[in-house]
């Protein structure tokens, strides 16, 4: 069986989803590998580095597309390149279903069998596979460094001669993957640590990293059977904003991963607690891709209000691209090794494994 991966769009996505470590696996299961030239020459990895190994390359997109059994993506492909796929064909990334359902059943009408990672169960046997939590675990970090990087005092307490430097505060909005590893980052760094969510299971996780979680008086447990939070209540969000208008006057810095899957975020910060915030903050916003966090977000924009800055990105992740594509490869290749019937030699869509009857698109 052919397995293949072509560039995605440069100006959007810098992660590839095949790593030459990676090819090798595929090739040990018999896989024949096919790839697009110069598929990892923006990482610094030359095409070589795979030939050596046995993967074949192709200059024509269409080509590569046209002979593959498997296609494994970061994102949906281009409606032009979607149009070369054909019956009988897997394609396998992280699609956006809940935003590209029209395309995806398109696909779906061409009987091309269709996975998207996103919809992985939280199961033990997933974890392996799960793109959200390796992808989010690296965002986290990355808006840890990048909100500090922004933040024109000392982070950690420092004593010296000439007076002391208190410790930076730090609030993290969400307490799911992302929001534990910024804690665990910031808290590292010598920052005061505070977390909050909506998810009760979250306090303990926050305060086993040495985070301070903030509750909302009389909360209301918000958490789907999958382990995602769901949207709150008029009567939690009004308290939750009471609790933090207060905490923000005394917060340097934020950062913020509140999202429910298949939603615009929510917005948490408003307008009157930015405008209550020590000039010099900064808030930096994951959610930035989706609408994000706070009222005044915008993608790729640093935006000031009365001195706090507003910072989001459309994808952090191409500021870590080999160590996320490192990841993303690996939880692709357990994924399709999960599909395949290594003694038939071919893949096996078994619907009575929750893994694959959850990620199919139907």
């Amino acid at each position: 069986m052919k397995i293949a991966s072509i560039l995605e769009n440069q100006n959007t996505e810098k992660r590839i989803a095949v790593t030459p470590d990676i090819a090798k696996k595929y090739i040990s299961l018999g896989f024949e590998v096919l790839l697009v030239n110069k598929y990892a020459d923006h990482l610094g990895i030359k095409d070589e580095e795979y030939s050596s190994i046995g993967v074949k390359f192709y200059s024509d997109e269409k080509e590569i597309l046209n002979n593959s059994d498997i296609i494994i993506q970061l994102g949906l492909l281009s409606d032009e390149k979607s149009s070369f796929l054909k019956k009988g064909q897997i394609l396998i990334g992280s699609l956006n279903s809940y935003q590209n359902k029209e395309k995806l059943n398109k696909l779906k009408d061409k009987e091309i069998k269709v996975f998207s990672l996103e919809l992985l169960p939280r199961i033990t046997r997933a974890q392996s596979m799960d793109i959200l939590s390796s992808q989010a675990n690296l965002a986290g970090y990355k808006a840890v460094i990048e909100s500090f990087a922004n933040f024109e005092k000392a982070v950690p307490m420092m004593m010296t001669a000439a007076g002391t430097v208190p410790a930076a505060k730090v609030l993290v909005v969400g307490a799911g993957v992302a929001g534990l590893q910024a804690i665990a980052t910031a808290k590292r760094m010598g920052a005061i640590v505070f977390g909050t969510d909506v998810r009760a299971a979250s306090k303990e996780q926050v305060e086993s990293l040495g985070g301070k979680f903030l509750t909302v008086e009389g909360s209301e447990n918000l958490e789907t059977e999958g382990g995602y939070a769901k949207e709150a209540s008029e009567d939690f969000k009004k308290k939750q904003e009471d609790l933090l208008s207060e905490t923000l006057k005394k917060i340097d810095i934020i950062i913020c991963t509140a999202l429910i899957p298949g939603k615009k975020a929510p917005i948490i910060i408003k307008e009157n607690m930015i405008n209550n915030m020590q000039p010099g903050s900064v808030i930096y916003d994951l959610a930035a891709v989706q609408g994000g966090n706070t009222a005044y977000t915008e993608a790729d924009k640093i935006i000031e209000k009365n001195g706090v800055r507003i910072m989001g990105e459309s994808n952090i992740l191409n500021k870590l691209p080999i160590s996320a594509s490192s990841l993303y490869s690996k939880n692709m290749f357990n994924f399709v090794e999960n599909l395949f019937d290594k003694k038939d030699k071919k893949v096996n869509i078994n619907l009575e494994d929750e893994i694959i009857e959850k990620t199919l698109i139907k």
